[in-house]
């Protein structure tokens, strides 16, 4: 381990990306608003109350909805210590559209001032606040999916691996999008098939001596599913869809947690992105239609009532 994956300094330079972030979030918002224009969208924003901190959600709304729609809990990426709700709002508007459902969009509590578990403990609580107040907002909380990008998409699996274990809420699906699946095995170790792929080890050091200092604990359940520790009996989760850009460094720790899920017949699809890297659609609007509109297929599909 580098002085970087220090807890006292990863907490310091996590800060430091959290004001750089914060600085261009009205930049980037921007940027992405002209992403599918033809998807405008109508959103609303809300505070729902959870036990670690209350957490900001943005809500978005399809047109024309004959009856309360279902609903898709979307979290961010951003390595578990960036800010970034806005970043998602291309998807979020794309599936509010294409799969007829009210997304859920959350600002999740971020690391060092919320270090594991508090993350995945409050997406769990989210996911069921919006399962239990459907009537109040306008949407079917019975017919609900999960998801997300990056450590969004490991908030996703935790908050889907909880309501197995817990008995609920009813989980229709869950999308893993990128996913970091496996904490126990150190980034600089995480191979890519390109020579300078999009994250490097030193992002790896920082993020997760920033989130979850303990070594020892990065072979927990909810955020190593994918690791060798973790050989609980997955039967009765919730299916998942799962994509992985062949060129990320997190590519095979995807790959073996779907196939993990394949095993217990909770895998919807694994599909592989060619050419692509992490967090590649962001910046490409051709392969992000590809993959939000997969995603749309998989959410409508698993919430079809």
């Amino acid at each position: 381990m580098s002085i970087l994956g220090r807890p006292r300094v990863a907490a310091v330079l996590a800060r430091a990306m959290q004001v750089l972030v914060t600085a261009t979030a009205g930049r980037v918002a921007k940027r992405t608003a002209a992403v599918f224009p033809e998807f405008p969208g109508r959103t609303t924003t809300i505070t729902v109350p959870t036990s670690v901190a209350p957490a900001p959600v943005v809500v978005h709304r399809p047109a024309d909805a004959q009856r309360p729609p279902p609903v898709h809990v979307n979290f961010h990426g951003g390595g578990f210590v960036m800010p970034g709700v806005w970043l998602d709002d291309p998807l979020c508007r794309y599936l509010a559209a294409e799969a007829g459902v009210v997304v859920v969009n959350v600002d999740y509590a971020v690391a060092p001032q919320h270090r594991f578990p508090a993350p995945p403990h409050q997406a769990y609580e989210v996911v069921r606040w919006v399962a239990e107040h459907g009537a109040e907002h306008g949407w079917d909380g019975g017919r609900l999916t999960v998801g997300g990008q990056s450590a969004g998409g490991s908030l996703a699996a935790a908050v889907a691996r909880l309501a197995l274990e817990r008995g609920g809420p009813a989980i229709a699906a869950q999308v893993l999008h990128y996913p970091a699946l496996d904490l126990s095995t150190p980034g600089r170790d995480k191979t890519s098939t390109i020579a300078k792929p999009m994250l490097r080890p030193w992002m790896g050091e920082v993020f997760d001596g920033a989130y979850l200092p303990d070594r020892a604990a990065r072979a927990d359940r909810l955020v190593s599913p994918a690791g060798a520790a973790d050989t609980a009996d997955l039967t009765g989760i919730a299916p998942a869809l799962v994509i992985t850009p062949a060129h990320d460094r997190l590519h095979a720790e995807g790959a073996r947690y779907a196939e993990r899920l394949r095993r217990v017949g909770a895998l919807l699809e694994h599909r592989d992105v060619p050419d692509a890297d992490h967090g590649y659609d962001v910046g490409r609007a051709d392969l992000a239609r590809e993959s939000y509109a997969l995603i749309a297929r998989h959410v409508a599909r698993a919430t079809r009532g």
